[in-house]
C-alpha cells in the first residue's frame, strides 16, 4: 500500500491522502474579494485529487496585504464568495483550508508581473507596519514600528478573521508565520530590534506568534485543526534558525496547534539558499521528531516517488505542492497511478482512468 495515499487524521478531520495544496498568492482580487478565478483555481486542485486545498495568504486587515490585489477577509462582505469556493472544494472530497496572514513590512508592494518594490500611496499603496523601522530591501517600504496597541489590534484581527473563515466554511486554518511576513518579522533578530516585551529574547520574539496561535485555537472548533506555517531558517547569519524553530514548535504544540507547515527563507534579502530537490525536507523531519508535532514538507517536490518516500520514511506527515500543481493540477491522480494506488477520481473523469497498454 502506498504511504502517500493512506488517510491522515487531524482531530476529527480525516484527509483522504497525504497530498495538500500549498497556499499560492494569485494577486487577482479587488478590495480583497475572491473571484471566479479563485473558484476555478482552487476547485481544480480539489477535482485533481488533493486532500487539502489551502487558500492563498489572506489578509486579516487591509494594510496586511502584500499587494493591493491580495485576497482579504477583514470584512463580512468577503464571506459569500469564499463560501461558494469552500462548498465546491468539500463537494469534491477535499478539505478547504485558509492561510490567515499579515505582510508587515513586506506590504504595499507590486504583484510579481508588474515588477518589484513599493507601491506608492498615489498608486494605491499605504504605510507598512513592522516590529522595527528596518525595510526588507532598499526598494521596499520603510515600515512604521508598531506600538503595543498596534500589536493588540493585529491579534484581534487574526481572531476576527478566524471567525469569518469559519462562517465561510473552511475546515482548516493556517497561521502564516513564514516567508518574512509580519509574524516571522517578530521572530527574527534580523527584522526585530525592539527592546520591549516583543523583542530581544527568544521568548519575547515568539510572543506575537504565540498570542495569535492561542487566539485562533480558542476560536477554531475543537474538532477542527489549526496549522502554522513557519520558515525554519532565514538562511542568513544571525537570523532565525532551526534550533529556535524547534523551541517555537514545542510551544505551539502545547497551545494545541496540530501541524507545522515547514518552509524556509523570505526574511532577509541577502539570504543564501542552497536550492535543490527536497532541500527543505530535513527541516520538516527535525521539527517532527524534536518538537514531537506533525509536519508537512514543501519545496521542489515534483515526483511521486519523492513524495512517497517522505511519508514512508517519517520525514513528514503531509506533502504540500505548489508550482508543480500549477504545471500539473491533477498530479495526485497521476501519482496514484504511478504508485499503484487508487486515486480519488471524480465520477465525471473516471472514463479517463483506464489507460491503454
Amino acid at each position: 500500500m502506498s504511504a502517500l495515499f493512506t488517510p491522515f487524521a487531524l482531530r476529527s478531520l480525516t484527509l483522504r491522502n497525504r497530498i495538500g495544496v500549498a497556499p499560492m498568492c494569485q494577486y487577482s482580487s479587488i478590495d480583497g474579494f475572491a473571484t471566479d478565478w479563485h473558484l476555478v483555481h482552487l476547485g481544480g486542485f480539489a477535482t485533481g485529487g488533493a486532500a487539502l486545498v489551502i487558500c492563498e495568504a489572506t489578509a486579516v486587515v487591509p494594510e496586511g496585504r502584500i499587494s493591493p490585489q491580495d485576497l482579504g477577509i477583514w470584512s463580512d462582505e468577503h464571506i459569500p464568495m469564499l463560501q461558494r469556493i469552500t462548498k465546491f472544494v468539500r463537494a469534491q472530497g477535499a478539505a478547504p483550508g485558509i492561510q490567515l496572514a499579515h505582510a508587515g513590512r513586506k506590504a504595499s508592494t507590486k504583484r510579481p508581473w508588474e515588477g518589484s518594490g513599493e507601491v506608492a500611496p498615489e498608486d494605491g499603496g499605504w504605510q507598512a507596519l513592522g516590529p522595527s523601522t528596518r525595510a526588507f530591501a532598499p526598494n521596499y517600504p520603510t515600515p512604521r514600528a508598531m506600538s503595543t496597541d498596534d500589536i493588540a489590534h493585529v491579534v484581534t484581527a487574526f481572531g476576527d478573521a478566524a471567525r469569518r473563515a469559519l462562517a465561510a466554511g473552511f475546515e482548516v486554518a493556517e497561521i502564516h508565520a513564514a516567508h518574512g511576513y509580519l509574524l516571522h518579522q517578530f521572530l527574527s533578530p534580523l527584522a526585530n530590534d525592539r527592546t520591549d516585551a516583543y523583542g530581544g529574547s527568544l521568548e519575547n520574539r515568539m510572543r506575537l506568534t504565540l498570542d495569535v496561535a492561542r487566539t485562533i485555537r480558542e476560536i477554531w472548533p475543537a474538532e477542527l485543526p489549526v496549522l502554522v506555517r513557519i520558515s525554519a531558517t532565514d538562511w542568513a547569519e544571525g537570523g532565525w534558525d532551526v534550533n529556535q524553530s524547534v523551541v517555537l514548535c514545542q510551544a505551539l504544540r502545547e497551545l494545541g496547534i496540530d501541524l507545522i507547515d515547514v518552509s524556509s527563507g523570505g526574511l532577509a534579502a541577502h539570504q543564501q539558499i542552497d536550492v535543490k530537490p527536497l532541500y527543505q525536507v530535513p527541516f520538516a523531519r527535525r521539527i517532527r521528531h524534536d518538537a514531537s508535532v506533525p509536519t508537512s514538507a514543501v519545496g521542489l517536490i515534483t515526483e511521486p516517488a519523492q513524495a512517497e518516500q517522505i511519508v514512508k520514511d517519517g520525514d513528514a506527515d503531509l506533502v504540500l505542492l505548489a508550482r508543480e500543481l500549477l504545471r500539473h493540477p491533477r498530479w495526485p491522480l497521476e501519482a496514484a497511478h504511478v504508485l499503484g494506488a487508487d486515486g480519488p477520481w471524480p465520477d465525471q473523469y473516471v472514463r479517463a482512468k483506464r489507460r491503454r497498454a
